[in-house]
């Protein structure tokens, strides 16, 4: 039998110190009023902060995690249990997950987080909050979190989610037990998807590395023939521009590769939501609303504006990690590196732009593509900010 702990792959630092606090918290439980001070207690923390590379992990760890403390089997974290089961399924009412598919978790999100974590546990031994992307939270979201954190009701546990500590403003990071997580091997990944039966050995390696070992990406690589190909085409663009005119064209095509891949992820969804509300609201498409409808579906407009325009940064910056990964494996040859290729199926690519630049180009090349991903994130056009990468990317004499 599998316990939850199984999907972790390559963290088992990680898994010990989560089974110990687990096993600890389970402890309290079964001495009410000892208080948290004991020494079986003593592993066992009211607020966590899980922090570690995208495709670590951490999303998957805060929710085992939570299972586990759900769990009544023998021993925490058994995976067969209700609690485990519910829990792992997202359906247990005492744990509440908490993600944003938009570029922030406002003030109001937080403040219903807070409002719920002063609940008892109605069913499990207790009230979980997983906030899967803590990093997003706004100043003032975090500020509405700090109290909450800083003197949390009885059996209530934060699970706080991000990249990195520094991620998290200084009042809530230091109230937070860390846990850190590292990128598992390739190796290790491909041999999850093997167990999951979604390809072979040979396509599940060759996904886990152009991954890059994250598990998530990964699973939708291997499954998909499509994406992989989609894949190749982008990162082999810029070998093959030599004028700005080819350069803005291959910044638009990346451009429009990264808007369809964006709208496949949340147009069936915008029109599922648009379908419930004016159900809901008694009405039809094309039928005029009163001023009370519209005001609601403006709002859920502006809500699927915010989660389209975060899938299409998204999107666009996973293209430009995948580019990042070839010039990785360039200057790994140029400087003849003992590391192996990330991008294995492009080796006879890799060698020639590794001929036919310099070492220094590279990394300029590399901070390129690292300045286009800033210039997103602080919300530049995307159709510029490609724009001049992609001329910066030109061969140089």
């Amino acid at each position: 039998m599998m316990s939850v702990w199984s999907s972790l792959v390559g963290q088992d630092a990680a898994v010990a110190k989560l089974s110990e606090a687990a096993a600890s918290a389970r402890a309290i439980v079964a001495s009410p009023g000892s208080g948290r001070a004991t020494d079986e207690a003593r592993s066992m923390s009211h607020a966590w902060l899980i922090t570690g590379p995208p495709g670590s992990g951490r999303s998957v760890a805060a929710r085992a995690f939570a299972a586990a403390l759900q769990c009544t089997g023998a021993t925490p974290g058994c995976g067969q249990c209700p609690g485990c089961r519910t829990t792992m399924g997202r359906t247990n009412a005492d744990v509440l997950f908490a993600a944003t598919e938009t570029s922030i978790i406002n003030v109001d999100t937080a403040r219903s987080l807070v409002l719920q974590a002063q609940s008892s546990p109605s069913q499990g031994l207790w009230r979980v909050i997983v906030v899967e992307d803590a990093d997003r939270l706004g100043e003032s979201g975090a500020n509405a979190l700090l109290k909450a954190i800083e003197e949390p009701p009885e059996h209530t546990v934060w699970l706080l989610c991000a990249p990195s500590p520094e991620d998290m403003i200084a009042t809530i990071r230091s109230r937070c037990r860390h846990l850190g997580l590292r990128i598992p091997t390739a190796t290790a990944v491909a041999d999850l998807l093997v167990r999951e039966g979604i390809a072979t050995p040979e396509v599940a390696l060759e996904a886990a590395r152009a991954a890059q070992s994250h598990i998530g990406l990964a699973r939708a690589l291997a499954r998909d023939p499509q994406m992989r190909e989609r894949r190749r085409n982008i990162i082999t663009a810029p070998a093959s521009v030599r004028s700005v005119g080819e350069a803005v064209m291959a910044a638009d095509r990346l451009l429009e590769t990264a808007k369809a891949q964006a709208d496949a992820q949340v147009s069936d969804r915008n029109a599922r939501e648009k379908a419930d509300l004016l159900r809901q609201l008694g009405m039809e498409e094309g039928e005029s609303a009163t001023k009370a409808s519209r005001t609601m579906l403006r709002q859920l407009e502006e809500d699927q504006k915010r989660r389209s325009k975060r899938a299409l940064t998204d999107a666009i910056d996973r293209a430009l990690i995948d580019l990042l990964a070839i010039y990785r494996d360039v200057l790994m040859v140029q400087v003849g590196g003992d590391g192996g290729l990330i991008n294995t199926d492009l080796s006879e690519l890799v060698h020639q732009i590794a001929h036919d630049s310099t070492p220094h180009q590279t990394l300029a090349r590399v901070d390129h593509i690292e300045t286009a991903r800033k210039r997103l994130v602080a919300n530049g056009n995307p159709l510029l900010v490609l724009e001049d990468m992609a001329i910066s990317l030109r061969p140089q004499a």
